[in-house]
């Protein structure tokens, strides 16, 4: 009798040592409404964009506000804004990419509407850096010099 009232003790306190932690933890918070979503899917999931976010900005080597306004009464981030110039550069890059991928590499959309396979992306041209350099790198080029359909190099002065 007296080792089911320590049991029941013991079980009691866990109980309580439990209850305790799961009261402390973050609470789960509501993820952000979407507004102003132009080229992405409008039922696409926060986390979702966010992570596509996350790609583009460490694909230019940018962080949120190169794309992002910020709101100057509140001193947070204004992601629905389109103030930036940069933000409407952007918008136009991903219908680019997604023309190319569709047009030269077949690529297919998921259910929400995102490009499942890729050919191209912000990375292919951007390589971590917010404006790409337009020359064609070396490693690039072909034997014979720039690819077909590349511009020519301006003729040289022979001085």
């Amino acid at each position: 009798m007296h080792f089911k009232k320590q049991l029941a003790v013991a079980i009691g306190l866990f109980a309580v040592v439990a209850v305790s932690v799961a009261a402390t933890l973050p609470q789960q918070q509501e993820p952000p409404k979407l507004v102003n979503i132009k080229v992405f899917p409008k039922n696409i999931p926060f986390r979702v964009l966010d992570h596509e976010m996350d790609i583009w900005s460490a694909s230019l080597g940018v962080r949120c506000n190169f794309c992002h306004a910020r709101n100057d009464q509140t001193g947070k981030m204004d992601f629905a804004s389109d103030a930036k110039p940069e933000k409407t550069a952007a918008r136009h890059m991903f219908q680019m990419t997604a023309k190319i991928n569709k047009k030269f590499f077949g690529a297919t959309k998921d259910t929400l509407g995102m490009v499942i396979a890729s050919g191209v992306n912000c990375n292919t041209c951007h390589r971590g850096t917010a404006h790409p350099d337009p020359k064609i790198p070396e490693e690039h080029r072909g034997p014979g010099g720039p690819p077909p359909g590349a511009p020519a190099a301006p003729p040289s002065s022979g001085k």
